[in-house]
């Protein structure tokens, strides 16, 4: 019986033991993480036009280069960013250019999504001439984003790496 009594209160010890020591090593493999306010670049993941959308409309990028923190990848290059157009005119009479606006809202990173700030305004390009004649017969362009130009978005939150 006493050897019973002996041999349980080692294994507990031992068991003790064991989760001191996984809390000494815990702190050490803490979670990092990216501060908000970090900068992305994107590109549109398919060409949007002011004249193919509508405020409300759901628009996709993705970012162009890997962002990195402390050497770790933290959003890989390629990861899929949302945004909505919150405001848009199309082009006009008088040389007036088509515009739009998107607001970015999330970034998707292995799984989870991380909300984002940043606005992008896009304007066509405008038919000056055209606007200081007084035209009322040339109207400007539509504003177009292709794949491959730029907008900059900002994550809202930091995100653990």
């Amino acid at each position: 019986m006493l050897k019973l009594m002996i041999c349980g209160l080692l294994a507990a010890t031992s068991v003790s033991a064991s989760a001191q020591d996984a809390a000494a090593v815990a702190p050490a493999q803490a979670s990092r993480t990216m501060p908000a306010n970090t900068l992305l670049v994107v590109t549109p993941a398919e060409e949007i036009s002011s004249k193919k959308i509508d405020v409300g409309s759901k628009v996709k990028f993705v970012t162009i280069g890997d962002i990195t923190e402390q050497g770790a990848v933290v959003i890989p290059r390629g990861s899929m960013v949302s945004g909505d157009i919150t405001f848009k005119t199309g082009k006009a009479i008088g040389g007036k250019s088509g515009k739009f606006e998107v607001a970015f809202r999330t970034v998707q990173v292995r799984g989870t999504e991380y909300a984002l700030t940043g606005v992008h305004r896009q304007e066509g390009k405008g038919n000056t001439a055209a606007a200081l004649l007084g035209s009322i017969l040339v109207s400007g362009r539509s504003a177009v984003m292709k794949p491959g130009d730029e907008g900059r978005a900002f994550t809202a939150a930091p995100i653990p790496y």
